[in-house]
């Protein structure tokens, strides 16, 4: 199991570089993430949710992602309370006081997923969430040290010595554990180094005389991690300058922004700049197109962009002849209204759309999961992702429907052609559709990029990388494997 001294020190992408390097050397490995808390998710083939992350990985690893391999995830909806999400589908709603008291029967479920992912594995990469040592929390940490200790397996610490404070990080994480947990720890990986390796060894000499572990292997930034989905919406980062490039892309940055990752086919495009704006900064007046992306709680958002002035800079973009583009909640905001009676969201409610679309949206308890696939009736190119969401869309403009999918028509086109929506995520994976929306945007030449058999590339190279650099052999001695 792999923890760290604190979120983003690269669990993640360090269980994916693990899981490609050990399945190269024909090891059956699987990713395994007790609890994950992101609204970056991705359905699975039989209709169920696990966070991106843990099916990234398990593409690195060369087998179809499951339900075990994330067995319950939580998707912030506000401040205080989340989603929960056990094997695949909504268990609950839970505030973090509540949380607690779920504590032991979520603990029982992840052991089920992780038997049954044994039964056909030789090594499972564990992916800790956040730190063990956050003493301040009340309850059992099952994402960590409570995983560990009920599964019995070995843990590797992992710190990151980028934002700084390396060795106090692991210094101190070890000083905070009880005893049998800080025996659990069977060494440490110092993570994104930048500059000569040399230069730490007296931080290596110093972590070691106050902790005793092992250092088992201190790697340099990996620069193309940027080129992978994102786990979390705090990595969420402006991707681009617009500079040269002829094609920007702006997209408002919800608090509940969800499967963000739809954009990293278009950031990985040479011609393209996106912008991921974040309040209270006013969306781009010179951008091509504006996406709205999925969001988690859909009337929040929608009030929030009012809020920050975003829906004026939308309309403004609009009446300048610019194209307006929304995914899943996006495509919601983008209609006359959004109703939720039922008060799936919080508080039963109902609230204007930005008036975009001519459709109406009611929420509802049933959330659709599924895989799709089709066409796009503009350019007759194929299209492929998946739905999640809640609520069903309806009105005027969708009978001119943005896709052709097999299970029927989705999405809606305005009457002027500029303003686009639909439920479908993922698209801008398929190279030839991105393509011909592009350059409906403006004239280009395809670039020539192959995303889905780049991102194997990346992940091939993150496996050379940390078999360059960490000590692999001795981190499968660790995990018992022969």
């Amino acid at each position: 199991m792999l923890q760290g001294t604190g979120s983003e020190v690269g669990k993640s992408l360090l269980v994916a570089g693990l899981g490609r390097a050990c399945a190269r050397r024909g090891l059956r490995v699987r990713p395994f993430k007790p609890q994950n808390m992101s609204n970056n998710a991705a359905v699975t083939p039989d209709g169920s949710e696990i966070g991106r992350a843990q099916a990234m990985q398990a593409r690195a690893c060369g087998v179809p992602f499951g339900v075990d391999m994330n067995p319950v995830l939580l998707k912030p909806q506000t401040d205080l309370g989340a989603q929960i999400i056990v094997h695949g589908r909504i268990w609950r709603n839970a505030g973090a006081g509540e949380y607690q008291a779920l504590e032991g029967e979520l603990l029982r479920k992840m052991l089920e997923s992780f038997a049954r992912l044994g039964s056909g594995a030789d090594l499972i990469l564990i992916e800790g969430a956040g730190s063990p040592a956050e003493i301040n929390l009340p309850g059992a940490d099952i994402a960590n040290m409570g995983f560990a200790d009920a599964a019995d397996v070995p843990v590797i610490l992992v710190g990151d010595i980028e934002r700084g404070g390396v060795i106090a990080s692991i210094v101190g994480t070890l000083a905070l554990l009880a005893p049998a947990h800080g025996a659990r720890l069977k060494g440490y990986i110092v993570n994104k180094f930048h500059g000569d390796p040399r230069l730490f060894d007296g931080g290596l000499r110093a972590i070691g005389e106050r902790t005793g572990l092992e250092c088992l292997g201190v790697v340099p930034y990996f620069t193309d991690a940027r080129r992978l989905p994102a786990e979390d919406a705090v990595t969420v980062e402006a991707q681009q300058p617009a500079g040269n490039r002829p094609i920007r892309i702006a997209v408002p940055v919800f608090p509940r922004i969800a499967n963000f990752d739809d954009f990293d086919p278009l950031i990985a495009e040479p011609d393209v700049a996106v912008d991921m704006v974040k309040a209270p900064t006013a969306l781009p007046g010179d951008a091509d197109l504006i996406v709205l992306p999925g969001s988690k709680a859909t009337l929040a958002d929608l009030a929030f962009m009012r809020e920050v002035g975003w829906d004026v800079d939308i309309v403004a973009h609009w009446r300048r002849g610019g194209a307006v583009l929304g995914i899943c909640g996006g495509y919601q905001m983008l209609g006359q209204r959004i109703g939720d009676p039922d008060g799936i969201e919080g508080m039963p409610a109902n609230a204007p759309g930005l008036g975009l679309l001519d459709v109406e949206t009611e929420l509802s308890a049933g959330k659709t999961l599924t895989e799709v696939a089709g066409t796009e009736p503009a350019s007759g190119e194929p299209v492929a992702g998946y739905e999640m969401h809640i609520g069903r869309t309806t009105g005027p403009d969708t009978r001119r429907p943005m896709l052709d999918l097999e299970t029927g028509a989705e999405g809606a086109i305005s009457a002027d052609g500029r303003v686009r929506g639909c439920y479908v995520h993922g698209l801008f994976a398929k190279d030839p559709f991105r393509h011909a929306f592009l350059s409906r945007l403006k004239a280009r030449r395809a670039s020539g990029l192959a995303y889905e058999e780049e991102l194997d590339q990346v992940l091939d190279g993150l496996a050379d990388h940390l078999e360059a650099h960490l000590e692999v052999d001795r981190i499968l001695e660790v995990a018992g494997v022969r």
